[in-house]
């Protein structure tokens, strides 16, 4: 398998997961890592059958919690349909999730880092943008991502190493590189204005990297970055307020895409309260014209 540079961390990482093979009588060999995708990729089909029916019906409660934000009971029924097949096909590592919380081993080398629907008000409001985000996180760096918006009938995964992938119904998956657009001038970004940009100021530069793009449009949450991912936008800011399960699958398949994603201030933390992916190329000037 071809290593694609991302960090020295990441690699050392990638790389000491990969060589730990599993070998049939066949000599077919695959990695923890690659089973722990395969693991992830169905979970995903089965978090897909219980939200996309859901969506389908509109015959769902809608709840505010502490912070105002929606949750709907398919959200919690999704997270849980995820939580409990981990709990039996990986019982040593540790889950995160955006509805229960923590559980698992609290020491766990591993854990899932779960976002059962990134989209909620989308999901409430009808409109089909929105996804189940399933990262695994291998001590603080995710190294495998899944992001699956069923309505849309689009997937996108990546693990460390492994490159980045996207499938559609009726086609193979395809692996994806971002694009190689050179300017802001030239480029396609997608913003995010909201109360968090506002409250530090930057809803004018905000608007000024619209208005120097040559294209700007909105298409928020997980599907700005996945389409930087895709080469089919150059740079994607989100809001400032942002939650770690809304990042953690994020980061590997942009960065296995060959972009770049950091939080507002250019620091890769997955943890952080915002986020910026662009090709790479675009990178640095996109985060000084955001201070």
């Amino acid at each position: 398998m071809r290593f694609i540079p991302i960090s020295e961390k990441v690699i050392a990482l990638s790389e000491d997961l990969l060589h730990k093979t599993q070998c049939s009588s066949t000599l077919h060999c695959v990695s923890p890592l690659e089973l722990d995708l395969d693991l992830a990729l169905r979970v995903a089909a089965k978090a897909d059958g219980v939200s996309l029916p859901g969506f389908l019906s509109r015959s769902f409660g809608v709840t505010r919690k502490a912070d105002n934000s929606e949750v709907t009971e398919i959200d919690r029924a999704t997270e849980q349909t995820i939580v409990d097949v981990f709990a039996v096909e990986r019982p040593k590592y540790g889950v995160f999730g955006e509805e229960y919380g923590v559980s698992g081993p609290s020491n766990a080398e591993f854990q899932w880092v779960i976002d059962p629907i990134d989209g909620t008000t989308n999901f409430v409001r009808g409109a089909p943008v929105w996804a189940t985000l399933i990262a695994l996180v291998h001590n603080g760096v995710p190294v495998l991502g899944v992001v699956s918006a069923p309505a849309m009938g689009f997937r996108w995964w990546a693990t460390a190493g492994g490159g980045a992938f996207f499938s559609s119904p009726g086609s193979d998956s395809t692996r994806i590189y971002v694009s190689k657009t050179k300017t802001i001038a030239e480029a396609h970004v997608s913003t995010t204005p909201n109360a968090g940009w506002q409250a530090v100021g930057g809803i004018p530069k905000l608007v000024q990297l619209q208005t120097d793009a040559l294209r700007a449009r909105g298409f928020g949450d997980f599907w700005q970055h996945m389409l930087v991912a895709q080469g089919a936008i150059d740079v994607a800011v989100d809001v400032i307020g942002l939650q770690p399960y809304d990042n953690a699958a994020i980061y590997p398949i942009v960065q296995e895409a060959g972009g770049t994603i950091t939080n507002r201030f250019g620091v890769a933390d997955w943890r952080a309260d915002s986020s910026i992916s662009s090709n790479g190329i675009l990178h640095s000037e996109t985060i000084t014209r955001l201070q």
